[in-house]
């Protein structure tokens, strides 16, 4: 975790990039993570440096230049004056990152529309000293500065849209349980915060994985995959990955609706995504295998039938969804809708409150879990009705519990009146139980189970309100003249209580 003190000197820095005529959190994210990788290049050649020395073989990774190309490495011009190390990063180091060969990996591809927009070497030096201070050898402590950063964004107006919140996310992970042999694949991945915390979790649950060769390779090269048609998201996503300790993930340029799933149908084993929603294409600019899938131009339904595609039979997925797509009327809707439920096996379904996207949206969403099998599956459908995640669920999005008390796997048992505050652990621990005695619960519950014949008869509406039976309170029944009586008493008192009060005035 940062410290508050190592918090308020990044907000001075945020602060100084906005003073310095920066406004968008974007850019101030986008510069920060040249500079991080800027310094990431210098750490790698100065391990393979040592690491030559002390074998007397040559220098295996070679990114600045022997001689002069050495006054561009981080470790030089940060001991420079403010107007020296303003020209050199300026005029000589993002030259050399748009033309760097770099680790071979996504990053030096992403690194080649690098452009410097820091303003004045004041700045530059501040942004400098305070980088200089992260151990980039901690990866929970560069992590965590790369997700206070990536926070902000949340809190600047249009652009949280690429944003889901942290909490959630590590509740659908939690809730696939990856595994170290899996692919993942997040095919609108912004910031990348599906992948990284699956990282997380595959680290923390399967740590012998990081010792044995064959998936220590895979869990660097070849586990996680990522999408997105915006430039900046990509750099953004990738640095938050490589930050994150995953050295080469697969994060490239891809409209995925336009491009289509053909070259990678049936390619990945797990799916976690929150795609970009309430939105409409023509039906020219959509991949027509998606078309024969699904035809609509409606973007969430399109996603679900790219997720579809894209999995491996048995592969699993955990997506966010608008409500709409529980109960949408038109003919798209309602055939998606029976895809899931009758030809793959729709595991379940968690409804979130209509706050967890604020302050930048209201929109009321679900969490849509399900298996690809071709064959169907469903037999019960388990939902569970979140009503409190653990923050206010108004603008201002405050905690409501102590930090050890949040997320789905709190570092401390929640009370009963925690829990209405925080329902996520309590999500967690029943859709483990969805086979077990989760089937046993009323339908008046926060969580029960579904027969698929039932969805079925009702045209596979898929929203809980549908589902969930309400309890009504007994109303006490009395005789009519016995309310009469107790009225007449009342009277009389109001009476006498009004000739008192004209006594004591007189």
């Amino acid at each position: 975790m940062l410290t508050g003190a190592f918090k308020n000197q990044i907000d001075r820095v945020w602060d100084a990039f906005w003073s310095g005529g920066i406004a968008n959190p974007l850019e101030v994210i986008e510069q920060i993570t040249y500079l991080l990788f800027i310094r990431r290049l210098d750490d790698i050649q100065t391990r393979e440096e040592n690491k030559a020395r002390r074998t007397g073989a040559t220098v295996a990774q070679r990114f600045f230049p022997a001689g002069d190309g050495d006054e561009l490495r981080w470790s030089r011009f940060k001991n420079t004056g403010p107007e020296s190390m303003f020209e050199t990063v300026s005029h000589g180091v993002f030259p050399l990152l748009r033309t760097l060969g770099g680790e071979g990996s996504t990053y030096a591809h992403h690194m080649k529309d690098a452009r410097f927009t820091i303003p004045t070497p004041a700045l530059l030096a501040r942004v400098v000293d305070l980088l200089d201070d992260v151990p980039m050898a901690d990866r929970d402590t560069n992590g965590d500065l790369y997700e206070y950063m990536l926070g902000k964004i949340a809190t600047a107006g249009h652009n949280g849209q690429f944003r889901t919140p942290r909490h959630i996310i590590q509740l659908m992970v939690e809730m696939m349980a990856p595994t170290p042999a899996d692919e993942i694949c997040d095919p609108a991945c912004g910031t990348a915060g599906f992948l990284v915390a699956a990282a997380e979790y595959v680290r923390r649950e399967h740590p012998g994985s990081m010792v044995d060769a064959a998936q220590n390779k895979h869990f660097n090269n070849s586990m996680f995959h990522g999408y997105d048609f915006d430039s900046v998201m990509l750099r953004i996503g990738s640095m938050n990955m490589l930050l994150h300790g995953v050295e080469q993930p697969d994060i490239r340029y891809r409209d995925s609706l336009s491009d289509g799933a053909r070259d990678e149908a049936d390619e990945y084993s797990l799916i976690l995504a929150n795609p970009p929603f309430a939105g409409s294409l023509d039906y020219e600019s959509v991949a027509k295998d998606l078309q024969r899938m699904v035809k609509t131009k409606k973007t969430e339904l399109l996603f679900l039938a790219l997720f579809l595609r894209l999995l491996r039979t048995g592969g699993r997925a955990a997506v966010i969804v608008p409500d709409g797509v529980l109960f949408g009327s038109s003919k798209a809707h309602k055939e998606l809708r029976r895809t899931l439920v009758e030809d793959h096996k729709l595991d379940g379904i968690v409804k979130l409150p209509s706050g967890v996207f604020k302050p930048y949206a209201g929109v009321s969403t679900a969490i849509l879990m399900f298996t690809k099998t071709g064959v169907g599956g469903t037999d019960d459908v388990w939902f569970y009705e979140v009503t409190a995640d653990g923050w206010s669920l108004d603008d201002k999005r405050a905690p409501l519990l102590d930090a050890d008390k949040l997320g789905p796997r709190p570092a401390a048992p929640l009370s009963d009146d925690e829990h209405v505050k925080n329902n996520l652990p309590d999500a967690l621990a029943r859709w483990f139980e969805r086979d077990g005695d989760e089937k046993k619960r009323e339908r008046t519950e926060q969580s029960f189970c579904v027969p698929k014949a039932d969805i079925a008869a009702a045209g596979y509406d898929l929203s809980l309100n549908r589902y969930k039976e309400v309890v009504h309170e007994e109303v006490e029944h009395r005789p009519p003249l016995e309310i009469v009586a107790e009225l007449e008493t009342l009277e009389d008192e109001i009476t006498k209580g009004l000739a008192d009060l004209k006594t004591l005035i007189k």
